[in-house]
């Protein structure tokens, strides 16, 4: 695909009304967004990849408030030995005294291609052996917002498009009854909240549509109780043709075309929806493996196997928010909490994707905004065991998709304080991720702002060492 295949003078431009209409979780909002995004794909074919992929859909694992590499997945001996002596180390986002912080965890190899796992996990073990675990990588911004906004959109500013939202752009949903971009979260929104999975100054359709956690995923899924199927159809019907006449006065009217086929697509959904969120159908042994019948793995893992659902659909870009990773105290409680909640949805994840032939093209991503540092502040005199903002480091686990199986890439310093092999900025790895789908950060552009603009700002390079 070429750039100037990308021309957005193709694109109608939103209304600020129609803007705002597509940010709500309403069935009427997902079928108007939906809708623009299939017929203007249709129309300028944009659905083609712009070279061979290795990827067609990604599941985004995002541990918000930023995990701990050397807890998780990149054992340090060195930081063990050092546990609470000072610290001299500098340039984090809190002064003051500082001490050392050893694992409160053991650490073991696993896997025939014996990969670092903290002893937290339990189940992901199994699938040891389908990671691709990169250590290379660092972040720009050391507060959640700015951190979030940057690994989410490329931008530390917020408002920019975010990169499932750039990958629906490229190359559209499979399915035209379901979005190309779907966000699960938790009860409480991540910091920016819907900014991180914002379209941005690309065309509304192509901004996440966000499943709520409780009540209806969807708001109006279901129609009236007093108006069957038949009566909708009869409704759209004589609507339709009422839209119409008026149309036929106004051919420059796009916004009431686009409009009219939204209703249509509403209807399908009503019959397609519901379908694919639905987990009743489930064997109870899947439910089992994905912990739904636990409470601390309940919520993330009916998620998980929700994701499973929508990329065998046909969607295009799935991400999942889970917060709570921000271990400022007692770490070693806190983050094993949440190692617990996501370990055994994710690996049976894993594994369902590869038992069902999905795995080879679906890429699976679990990360964060940032890692943390080697050592905290003392406070008070009292030793606070737990670790602070880094943007130098961090782990970030990949399977699927066309990357390294069971492979190590890159590495931080002995104390996990900074990536210094295979280090790469967050832009070199988006541009990476987007290499995985077939799409070239330099083309995949659209102008705004008097210039051509991009996932990574101003371009960045393919991890090579990652790739299969």
């Amino acid at each position: 695909m070429s750039t100037s295949s990308m021309n957005p003078f193709l694109f109608p431009s939103l209304s600020r009304r129609d803007f705002l209409y597509g940010l709500t979780s309403s069935l009427g909002a997902l079928a108007m967004t939906d809708l623009l995004a299939g017929d203007n794909l249709q129309k300028y074919d944009l659905k083609k990849p712009m070279h061979e992929p290795k990827a067609k859909n990604v599941i985004m694992l995002f541990m918000e408030g930023g995990p701990s590499q050397m807890d998780t997945f990149d054992p340090k001996p060195e930081l063990n030995k050092l546990h609470k002596t000072e610290s001299k180390r500098t340039g984090t986002l809190e002064s003051g005294e500082k001490f050392f912080v050893g694992s409160p965890y053991g650490s073991r190899k696993v896997g025939q291609s014996g990969l670092d796992m903290s002893d937290q996990w339990i189940h992901l073990p199994e699938v040891a052996d389908e990671l691709c675990n990169y250590r290379g990588c660092y972040a720009e911004s050391l507060n959640h917002p700015e951190a979030l906004f940057h690994m989410n959109t490329g931008s530390r500013l917020g408002g920019d498009p975010a990169i499932g939202a750039w990958a629906n752009y490229g190359l559209g949903s499979e399915n035209k009854n379901l979005p190309g971009y779907v966000v699960m979260t938790e009860l409480a929104l991540p910091q920016g909240g819907s900014r991180n999975w914002s379209n941005g100054f690309l065309p509304g359709q192509f901004q996440g549509t966000r499943l709520r956690p409780t009540g209806s995923p969807i708001l109006d899924l279901h129609g009236p109780r007093h108006k069957n199927r038949q009566h909708q159809r009869q409704a759209l019907d004589e609507l339709s043709f009422l839209n119409k006449v008026h149309a036929d006065k106004h051919p420059y009217h796009d916004e009431l075309e686009s409009r009219m086929q939204s209703y249509e697509l509403a209807y399908r959904m009503q019959m397609e929806v519901p379908g694919v969120i639905d987990l009743a159908g489930e064997t109870e042994k899947t439910k089992e493996d994905y912990g739904l019948n636990q409470k601390e793995t309940a919520e993330f893992g009916k998620q998980c196997l929700m994701a499973r659902r929508l990329v065998e659909k046909g969607v295009r870009f799935v991400q999942i928010f889970s917060g709570g990773w921000d271990s400022h105290d007692y770490i070693e409680r806190a983050h094993a909490a949440r190692i617990r909640s996501v370990d055994k949805p994710m690996t049976a994840l894993i594994k369902d994707l590869k038992r069902r032939g999905m795995l080879n093209d679906t890429l699976v991503l679990w990360l964060g905004e940032f890692g943390r540092t080697p050592d905290n502040n003392r406070r008070g005199g009292v030793y606070a065991i737990g670790r602070g903002h880094n943007n130098k480091a961090m782990t970030i686990l990949m399977a699927g998709g066309g990357v390294k199986a069971g492979t190590i890439v890159g590495g931080t310093d002995e104390i996990g304080a900074e990536a210094v092999d295979v280090a790469h900025p967050i832009r070199d790895f988006h541009v990476t991720l987007l290499h995985l789908l077939g799409l070239d950060d330099n083309k995949l552009t659209y102008f705004h702002g008097g210039r051509y603009k991009q996932l990574s700002q101003f371009g960045g390079e393919v991890i090579k060492e990652l790739i299969a």
